[in-house]
């Protein structure tokens, strides 16, 4: 039975696999880090020890350890990963000849509500040095399949300060129905159609369905998470990762199809803040602030979707820019890595408890049953029910293929 809905946790920057899901504890210590494994609840399977919590999730989890690719910029690693295709030159974030991303892939699979989005991204735009990143938006499908981009209305930055930009949707807004509807009625008035329509009614779906939100949905009411059972509130902890698990949980509950969700300690800052590309201080800044809060996040999303039995329907994805650097550098930090790294599957009818592939014994290529960001895609579209040999066509009426990979027997 194929998966009702998704969500996507996007870490940015680049998880270093050796202190997560694929650590080297017999490698030298130049190569196996600082950090020591602990057992999960499957036997054979470790991971790094600053993920206790996670480790007792072993079992809903099928993880991959043998991702591999070519792209060793964040730019182009974030677009394989994310689109399950390599990168072409002369990437530009909302370039409409782009792959769109899987989020964006599954939304247009699915027929959510009138007045629901098709897929949703939290809680912010991905950059690297304050550009923004291709990969994420619905690319070749045209722009009525971007993922609507929406804040997490609360949590605070793990030890700092979450700086949103003017993009996201907040569903918030103190604004009174009639002033909202009297609104709408002055646009339609003022605006009319010039030529081909086809812009303005992009253009107009999605002020449509913001109203809709707005006016009263079951995506706003799921916005709202003052009313979320506070136990359960509280299990995710009171900072931005863990309240956009949660409200990433409670969207997809409510009938969006996908969430994304970009995952970090707080906010990216432009591509300069608290995020995975831990070329400085990797031990540090992953034992105090990016492994607790991932920790913590992903295990209550695991439990909250486990209690509420929406798991088996429910896929979630791990995806990242690519793995980081056998060698520690001279700032105690790892470098990009695309050579190996790990990902992982969970839910959607995944069967948990297993590992597929494997890194030779210091982590530096695949040793077995290596697997390309396409094979990846194309589990997770199985999973989803999606065919991932289908053929969908552009808006110039030109014929793509979704995806190049094979399903990995994850089943």
């Amino acid at each position: 039975m194929a998966a009702k809905r998704c969500i996507v946790i996007y870490c940015w920057g680049g998880i270093s696999h050796y202190e997560s899901w694929d650590p080297k504890p017999d490698s030298l210590s130049e190569i196996r880090g600082e950090f020591s494994t602990i057992e999960t609840n499957v036997p054979g399977i470790r991971f790094s020890e600053h993920l206790p919590k996670m480790s007792r999730h072993a079992d809903k989890m099928a993880i991959v350890r043998s991702l591999y690719h070519k792209q060793g910029g964040h730019q182009q690693g974030m677009y394989h990963s994310i689109t399950g295709h390599a990168p072409p030159p002369g990437l530009k974030a909302l370039n409409r000849t782009n792959s769109p991303s899987l989020a964006a892939l599954v939304g247009r699979f699915q027929d959510p509500n009138s007045g629901t989005p098709n897929a949703i991204r939290l809680p912010y735009n991905m950059y690297d040095n304050g550009t923004l990143m291709a990969g994420e938006y619905g690319g070749w499908l045209g722009s009525e399949y971007d993922p609507i981009l929406m804040k997490t209305p609360s949590g605070k930055a793990f030890r700092g300060v979450s700086r949103y930009t003017s993009r996201e949707l907040d569903l918030q807004l103190n604004l009174n129905r009639d002033r909202i509807i009297n609104r709408q009625q002055l646009q339609a008035q003022l605006e009319r159609k010039v030529g081909d329509s086809t812009e303005y009614d992009r253009l107009d779906r999605f002020r449509q369905m913001a109203a809709d939100m707005l006016l009263g949905s079951d995506v706003r009411e799921a916005y709202n998470l003052e009313n979320e059972d506070p136990r359960i509130r509280a299990m995710y902890e009171d900072h931005i990762g863990g309240q956009s698990m949660l409200l990433a949980r409670r969207l997809t509950e409510a009938g969006v199809p996908v969430v994304q969700v970009c995952a970090g300690a707080g906010d990216l800052a432009g591509g300069s803040g608290e995020n995975w590309d831990t070329h400085r201080d990797n031990f540090k800044k992953l034992k105090n602030q990016l492994l607790p809060v991932f920790d913590r996040s992903v295990s209550a999303l695991f439990t909250d979707l486990e209690m509420r039995g929406l798991l088996e329907e429910t896929l979630v994805v791990f995806l990242t820019d690519f793995g980081r650097t056998p060698k520690i550098n001279n700032n105690a930090g790892r470098d990009h890595y695309p050579a190996v790294y790990s990902m992982a599957l969970a839910g959607g009818g995944i069967k948990g408890g297993q590992i597929y592939g494997s890194s030779d014994a210091n982590g530096t290529k695949p040793k077995d049953n290596p697997c390309t960001p396409g094979d990846f895609h194309a589990t997770a579209l199985t999973a989803m029910g999606i065919n991932p040999s289908a053929e969908l066509k552009d808006q110039f009426d030109r014929p793509f293929q979704i995806c190049n990979g094979s399903p990995l027997p994850l089943f």
